[in-house]
């Protein structure tokens, strides 16, 4: 079973918030805001917020302007996950990654079983790593926002978490490119 081992020391990710919305602005970023509280209150710091439109190339330029920020270490997305012509965060994601990260998008979907039944079955969260960087597309409700960052993103971006989690492995992610 999972749990924090008090021994080890913990160690503060720099993550970045792009809210992906036609409508949503800073006063009414309600995921945003979910997330960020989520991100400080664990000891996280804030690398940078944005907000961008449903458009798969802005997107994806977005992602990759963050992928290259050596300030930013994890790049959580909210909104546009879902299965109108317009959701298109995923494939935004998609056309960044490096490597997906299937079992994010399967974890996630266990713990939205549990609370609101088979209308999990609508989102498509994905995970998946790029430049040396995480990034990780929620739902753009608060609710799916809090149970991704409760239930999974809390406990894989701490250090301290065993028996294994993400922040471990972040000098390992770029080793092919240090290999001859």
């Amino acid at each position: 079973m999972s749990r924090i081992d008090e021994t080890k020391t913990f160690l503060p990710v720099r993550i970045a918030v792009l809210t992906v919305s036609d409508t949503r602005t800073a006063a009414d970023d309600k995921s945003g805001d979910t997330l960020v509280e989520r991100l400080k209150d664990a000891g996280h710091l804030l690398a940078a917020r944005g907000i961008v439109p449903d458009d798969r190339a802005t997107i994806s330029a977005h992602l990759r302007h963050w992928i290259a920020d050596p300030a930013i270490d994890v790049i959580l997305s909210t909104g546009g996950t879902g299965l109108t012509g317009r959701d298109v965060t995923v494939e935004a994601h998609r056309d960044v990654y490096e490597k997906e990260i299937e079992a994010f998008a399967t974890v996630f979907t266990i713990v939205s079983m549990q609370k609101i039944g088979t209308s999990a079955v609508q989102s498509r969260a994905t995970g998946g790593v790029a430049g040396g960087k995480y990034l990780f597309a929620l739902p753009g409700s608060p609710g799916a926002c809090r149970d991704a960052w409760d239930e999974i993103l809390k406990w894989q971006l701490d250090y301290r978490h065993r028996p294994c989690n993400f922040v471990e492995i972040m000098p390992r992610l770029e080793e092919h490119k240090r290999r001859k």
